[in-house]
């Protein structure tokens, strides 16, 4: 709505300006009593909106992402002071953390979960009345159980994207890649990989186990590499500048090399 305010005054005046009280008695009653599940909305959201979306296209991508919202008091659930997207910086909002499906045309949310720190989770969930069933999880953690329940709808899937907000968790990838779905996500230069023909070796039986090893232990010829000293040690015919789509000003483009373990680095150009 054109409105400054989202809170429940200002609404009922602009849904029923004929009758503001009332309706802001029901308000009042709906946003602090009524029971009503975010989860089946969505799901019902999707079911409408997908049909449509997929008219210009199969699903391509599932982003997973977080979106802020700034707030300046501190006594809405999950505020405080992170990194905002929409400020760009450091201040009190509340991050929710997404999943969205995509196509060229246009994106379908369909989770979102607001993020609860570790002392919204544990020292202020009684005062504001956060379900005992709900326990501390980091965002990739957030993530993963969302991406697993769209599988477990059977929704279209596609390429998960993510940046390196989520991307630099291992837990995350590996569990992806289980799942049988590709991936495309930003890393740190610091993020270990694994060179081809270099893993990690098995740790060796200990005496009288017959159960094959599960822990992997290193040596001089064993070690992992960051992606920076990988990508660093290419050679410059391993790159190449492709570009993807126009930007506002020119085509948004990065030099890419597929890397001798078998992934693709992708540097800014």
């Amino acid at each position: 709505m054109p409105i400054e305010r989202k809170s429940v005054e200002p609404m009922a005046a602009v849904t029923a300006p004929a009758q503001v009280a009332a309706k802001h008695q029901s308000l009042l009653h709906f946003v602090g009593n009524a029971a009503w599940s975010d989860t089946a909305m969505l799901a019902k959201v999707g079911e409408l909106v997908l049909p449509a979306i997929e008219r210009g296209g199969p699903i391509e991508a599932w982003i997973i992402d977080d979106t802020g919202f700034p707030k300046k008091g501190r006594r809405s659930v999950g505020v405080t002071r992170q990194y905002c997207g929409q400020l760009g910086k450091q201040d009190n909002c509340q991050i929710a953390v997404t999943l969205s499906l995509i196509n060229h045309d246009a994106s379908l949310p369909i989770a979102y979960r607001l993020y609860l720190s570790e002392d919204w989770a544990k020292a202020r969930r009684r005062k504001a009345k956060v379900p005992e069933t709900i326990a501390f999880q980091t965002k990739p953690q957030i993530a993963l159980e969302q991406i697993e329940a769209a599988r477990a709808a059977g929704l279209p899937q596609g390429v998960v994207l993510m940046d390196a907000g989520y991307g630099n968790d291992t837990t995350l990838r590996t569990q992806i890649t289980a799942l049988d779905m590709r991936y495309v996500a930003g890393i740190g230069p610091s993020t270990s990989v694994w060179v081809s023909g270099t893993g990690p070796l098995p740790a060796p039986l200990g005496k009288g186990i017959g159960r094959p090893p599960k822990l992997l232990r290193r040596d001089e010829q064993h070690q992992p590499s960051s992606v920076k000293a990988l990508a660093v040690g290419l050679p410059a015919e391993a790159w190449q500048t492709i570009t993807w789509r126009e930007g506002t000003a020119d085509g948004l483009s990065s030099r890419f090399a597929g890397s001798a373990c078998g992934r693709r680095i992708a540097i800014p150009g």
